[in-house]
């Protein structure tokens, strides 16, 4: 089980890029943190989730 979010996801085994196309995420608006670490936007698609991961989506959401 990976922890995206506080919440625990059958996703071991997944790429990033896919995790978030399935959660209809858009990598181009989000920032990724895996086990503390910022992952490039370049290495989505090449980072693939384990178990025990621990992982955050953020979105930046302008307002005022």
């Amino acid at each position: 089980m990976v922890t995206i979010n506080g919440v625990q996801e059958e996703a071991a085994g997944m790429t990033l890029l896919a995790w978030l196309q399935r959660a209809d995420f858009s990598p181009d608006t989000v920032v990724v943190e895996k086990n503390l670490d910022i992952i490039p936007k370049e290495a989505l698609e090449t980072t693939v989730l384990a178990d025990g991961d621990r992982v955050e989506i953020l979105r930046f959401v302008g307002g005022g």
